[in-house]
């Protein structure tokens, strides 16, 4: 199961991104679209973790369920990493209500669910889970589910550099920030479905979870809320994706559990 280090090319931009593989060595806008804020992204706050609180009995459940979604999803990366001799740092997920200090700044409901790669950590505020289902129009545990991996997706993509990567390459090529930024989010959403496949090997998906994950990815496309927002879609703003390009690339990590065919950075996505 080892390997050499595969440098993978990005489109346009002459990146070069080592990802993780199963037989190969290791070598933006807010609101619902999932984001990896830089340091320092977020404003400064005068008193730490002033909006985190712990979690009420009337949210339990919730809080249970994330946790246990993501110990399943850590578990399974936790694996990818072993079979690549690579050790896996696992996240911490921390659940608010409004606001909360984190190593990039003040995170807030209104920026959606995000990972900071600073202190490493995903960050959802409680009222978004009722957001999905009603905003976005995604119910379901597994399309909260999906949240969350997309999440840790960006925590392994940081711990392999290629959040790194992608940032210094925006910076030197303004003109392919969005570009690059889309195929980061898309290859979030390709290690969810590794992860999706993985659950349904355990036989741990019922009936209809995988189409509240695919709901999800294309709630969450930047047309639809481009559309929903302002009745028009402005291609070149885009930071995510399309909801086609979403679940494309979801459903492409599902059906073939491999991180090798995660690949967003080389040709059209």
């Amino acid at each position: 199961m080892g390997g050499v280090g595969m440098p993978l090319g990005v489109g346009g931009g002459g990146l070069g991104l080592v990802v993780l593989l199963l037989y190969v060595l290791l070598g933006g806008g807010g609101g619902g679209g999932f984001d990896v804020p830089a340091p320092g992204a977020f404003p400064q706050a005068p008193s730490a973790r002033g909006g985190e609180r712990g979690v009420e009995a009337t949210e339990a459940k919730v809080d249970d369920f994330t946790q246990a979604v993501l110990g399943d999803v850590e578990a399974t990366w936790r694996d990818i990493f072993d079979r690549a001799g690579k050790r896996y740092e696992p996240t911490t997920l921390v659940l608010f209500t409004s606001a909360t200090t984190t190593g990039c700044g003040v995170g807030s409901a209104q920026t959606g669910p995000f990972y900071c790669p600073v202190d490493s950590k995903v960050y959802i505020d409680l009222s978004f889970f009722r957001e999905l289902r009603g905003r976005f129009g995604a119910p379901g545990d597994f399309a909260q589910a999906y949240v969350i991996a997309h999440e840790v997706a960006h925590h392994v993509q940081n711990q392999l550099g290629i959040s790194d990567d992608v940032r210094r390459e925006q910076q030197r090529n303004p003109d392919d920030a969005n570009d690059l930024s889309i195929r980061l989010e898309l290859q979030a959403d390709c290690f969810s479905g590794v992860w999706a496949h993985s659950a349904y090997e355990a036989d741990l998906l019922e009936q209809g979870d995988l189409e509240e994950g695919l709901a999800a990815a294309a709630a969450v496309g930047d047309d639809r809320i481009q559309r929903e927002a302002t009745g028009r879609i402005d291609r070149e703003s885009w930071t995510h994706g399309s909801s086609e390009q979403r679940t494309r690339w979801f459903r492409r990590g599902f059906d073939g559990g491999d991180p090798n065919g995660c690949d967003t950075f080389s040709g059209d996505v």
